[in-house]
């Protein structure tokens, strides 16, 4: 994912954003414009014949491939940071132990050139494999049973729009977390190339070999609640990076905020005065949405939801300590107004 962290409540950034060292310019958009060119090559493939339907029984060699590719790559993204200036490694991998600086990453934002290779790899392989692999499953459903059934189709298109609303939002990944202050190393490479694609795609994979039957009227239940929970994370997204761009924009402009020690605002109202995190309650509303097409007989399916919780949980609490110790007494007062989390009077 692909998730906004709180840290970025001050970041003002722009519709073409220059980050880090001079040489890398990213506009919004780009990152759909490789899905969109994605989908003309696929189709045009299979149009000419391609066999897209075969990379069902291909899932696990793949995934052992990708996990074996992204090793390697990691290998030599640590042996590039040796050489790498000390302005250029992540404050957290570089700690003496060589196991967890190669896990962590040394290096903060690796390149060659112009070229960022954890931009790169944060949203496009990742995601678009996981539209990929889900079409290929799909359509080896149509193969086997005449045509997709409808949890089929509601799973596929419900993750589409998620990656479609993903990578033309791309540039709000500047201010997350894995962007700012995480290395690049084998934890953020092996999950941009095989876990993403192989395990966010479980709930196609389940459907291919446990077909469920599904009705209209709870398909429409359905696409109710991740209606609900896309409506909450692009919202709240929105209104964030809204106030980051230009705290007076008029569709902000009435925020009530809280000023900081660093001379920036936060916001305490609109979304952001519900929870700390709305577009994670979003999030994990979706993540039930896209599980519950495949029924309750098995657990297998809800393995995203479940891990997603949890991530989020851990984030958050990343997010909260970073925020405190940023911001302070601003903090503290924000979190006295605001005093759930992710899930209003729960959590």
């Amino acid at each position: 994912m692909r998730s906004q962290t709180s840290l970025g409540f001050e970041v003002c950034v722009g519709v073409c954003v220059r980050w880090g060292r001079p040489g890398l310019t990213v506009c919004c958009g780009s990152g759909f414009q490789a899905l969109v060119l994605t989908a003309l090559l696929v189709t045009l493939g299979v149009l000419a014949g391609l066999p897209l339907e075969e990379l069902a029984e291909m899932l696990l060699p793949l995934a052992f491939v990708a996990t074996l590719t992204a090793f390697i790559f990691s290998l030599l993204l640590y042996l590039k940071a040796l050489l790498a200036p000390t302005s250029a490694l992540a404050p957290g991998g570089n700690s003496g132990n060589p196991i967890y600086d190669f896990i962590l990453g040394r290096e903060l934002n690796p390149r060659i050139g112009s070229f960022d290779f954890k931009y790169f790899c944060e949203l496009r392989p990742g995601l678009i494999g996981w539209v990929l692999i889900n079409l290929a499953l799909l359509m080896k459903e149509a193969e086997l049973r005449g045509s997709p059934s409808l949890a089929m189709w509601l799973v596929n298109g419900f993750q589409l729009l998620y990656v479609g609303d993903a990578l033309w939002q791309e540039e709000a990944i500047l201010t997350t977390m894995d962007i700012t202050h995480d290395g690049f190393g084998f934890m953020l490479a092996f999950g941009d190339l095989a876990w993403v694609p192989f395990t966010y795609s479980l709930q196609a994979q389940f459907l291919l070999y446990h077909p469920q039957p599904l009705g209209w009227p709870m398909a429409s239940v359905i696409c109710l609640i991740n209606a609900v929970g896309f409506y909450i994370f692009r919202g709240a997204n929105t209104q964030k990076n809204t106030f980051r761009k230009n705290p007076s924009d008029p569709r902000v402009a009435d925020l009530e905020t809280i000023p900081t020690a660093t001379g920036r605002q936060l916001l305490v109202s609109g979304w952001w005065g519900m929870v700390r995190h709305p577009n994670y309650l979003g999030d994990l509303i979706m993540a039930l949405a896209w599980s519950l097409p495949c029924g309750t007989s098995h657990l297998l399916p809800y393995f995203y939801l479940l891990y997603f919780t949890a991530l989020l949980v851990h984030r958050e609490d990343r997010d909260e300590r970073q925020c405190l110790q940023k911001y302070g007494l601003a903090w503290r007062d924000y979190c006295r107004r605001v005093p759930y989390r992710i899930v209003p009077y729960i959590y």
